[in-house]
């Protein structure tokens, strides 16, 4: 993949800022993140070490949570608590817990507060790994990172964020609307493809009409997951981050 130089008048995309190398003095690690509601500056992307994809991705891929469980009303929260039960080791956080971590976190900085604290039950924290930004627009390396590195997150335009039950579908969204939710990515395929993943799972999908049958990604949105086409994401999708890994499991030295 080539990395176009800035243009300096005209403003270089998001997707390239989150692929670009970024330039460090080597005095120490940094802790990157997104806040989860509202778009990561365009210095934090740039500034944020790159995802890089080494080797072939899967055709097809879903990853499912152990279970879902109503955890949070705010996004980010939900999202967390949704990353740990869908990646290895897979832990479910009850929503007392994910209810308590939010109330413990604040107006603290959401990406340091996780990987510090993260969440805390019967003597072990669950926290996050260091963040990757993401060329989300780069299909390959979409593909890599979901299929090899966890559920992606990413931040979208709060108009694709349903509130039905699983197994929902979309399509059809527009390009231009702010970046104001977030959701995850976990899963990709052709239409066909997914639809038989989900079918596994026991999830059936009552599809839209004109629903295109091409590339797909599986999405989770607030407490539920369905199926976007790939245009659409483009259009609603502002930035996208990869927890490497997922959860790190520290022992604490009494019970939280």
């Amino acid at each position: 993949m080539s990395i176009q130089m800035p243009r300096g008048a005209i403003p270089t995309p998001r997707s390239e800022l989150a692929a670009a190398e970024p330039y460090t003095t080597g005095a120490g690690a940094l802790t990157f993140g997104p806040g989860g509601t509202l778009p990561s500056p365009n210095h934090e992307l740039a500034a944020a070490p790159p995802y890089r994809a080494s080797g072939p991705a899967p055709e097809r891929f879903l990853a499912w949570p152990l279970t879902l469980g109503a955890w949070a009303k705010d996004s980010r929260w939900a999202e967390e608590a949704f990353a740990k039960a869908c990646a290895d080791p897979k832990i479910f956080i009850p929503p007392g817990i994910v209810q308590r971590t939010a109330l413990a976190c604040g107006s603290s900085n959401f990406a340091a507060f996780m990987q510090t604290h993260g969440f805390q039950m019967a003597g072990k924290a669950y926290l996050d790994g260091p963040f990757n930004a993401l060329d989300w627009t780069n299909t390959a390396s979409l593909h890599h990172a979901i299929a090899n590195a966890g559920p992606v997150k990413i931040g979208v335009a709060s108009a694709a964020c349903t509130s039905a039950a699983s197994g929902w579908a979309i399509h059809g969204l527009a390009a231009g609307q702010p970046e104001d939710d977030c959701a995850r990515l976990c899963g990709y395929g052709n239409l066909s493809a997914l639809l038989d993943l989900f079918e596994a799972q026991g999830v059936y999908l009552r599809l839209p009409l004109g629903m295109p049958t091409g590339p797909c990604f599986a999405m989770f949105a607030r407490g539920s997951i369905g199926i976007i086409d790939q245009q659409s994401l483009m259009n609603i999708t502002g930035e996208a981050w990869v927890r490497n890994p997922v959860t790190i499991v520290k022992n604490l030295g009494t019970t939280a």
